[in-house]
């Protein structure tokens, strides 16, 4: 059975997150969700949608390192040590891209400035390819972004990765440090993801989903996927992922 992605950005990806709250509660329509969905609430007055009630989880898929990269060509800094000389050197002249407020590219850039005494400017983004657009032509300096949509620029030398923001390194990027080693002492952010359906869906579709996705994330295929990606695998129950 084919499965559609349809991608709605902006909003801090809650326009996807309201489209599917009220969408059937038949199974068949289902949101990626992620720890910037946990969030929104916090940073919007105003949600179309409750997170915690109009969404049932079903299983978390991956977490996912940060990544701290700035443009290879434009930023001469290599080491977290040299940026943040730069930063303080010209502070308020350098400036960050996020996928949108409340999002944890914007967090983790807030919780950097906090640990490293600096000043950026934040601009947010309708996703990661616009992001990516602007950080390649040096619109702005630097970005807190997920792995996955960054690798590729890191491994052609366009983007030049300072560190990751989770404790442990990336598979991905071994020889990349985490923030925590580069001396940000107890630096610890990743990027969550998990299915979630609307509320209403029956309890017996949400454990068959369940069942289903577990299997494939637990398939050698999809690990070895992950791997490569840097994210990290998850699976396991509905109770889970909520208390997340």
């Amino acid at each position: 059975q084919p499965v559609i992605v349809e991608s709605r950005p902006g909003a801090g990806a809650t326009l996807g997150a309201d489209y599917v709250a009220k969408a059937k509660p038949d199974g068949y329509t289902l949101l990626i969700g992620a720890v910037h969905h946990t969030i929104a609430s916090s940073v919007y007055k105003k949600l179309p949608y409750d997170f915690q009630k109009d969404f049932v989880p079903i299983t978390g898929l991956a977490l996912v390192p940060n990544v701290l990269v700035v443009n290879a060509g434009a930023t001469p800094a290599k080491s977290v040590a040299e940026l943040v000389a730069a930063l303080k050197a010209h502070p308020g002249q350098w400036s960050y891209g996020s996928n949108g407020n409340g999002t944890a590219q914007h967090l983790i850039g807030t919780q950097f400035q906090n640990a490293t005494g600096t000043t950026l400017l934040h601009v947010p983004y309708k996703g990661s390819g616009p992001l990516a657009t602007d950080l390649l032509g040096a619109q702005i300096q630097m970005s807190f972004d997920t792995i996955t949509p960054v690798l590729p620029h890191i491994k052609a030398g366009k983007l030049r990765a300072l560190a990751v923001t989770t404790a442990r390194r990336s598979s991905a990027l071994p020889d990349v440090p985490t923030l925590e080693e580069a001396g940000l002492k107890g630096f610890d952010i990743g990027t969550w993801f998990g299915v979630l359906a609307p509320a209403a869906t029956p309890r017996d579709i949400v454990a068959r989903l369940n069942a289903e996705m577990v299997k494939v994330i637990q398939a050698p295929e999809f690990r070895k996927r992950m791997d490569e990606i840097g994210a990290e695998p998850t699976g396991g129950s509905s109770e889970q992922l909520a208390a997340q």
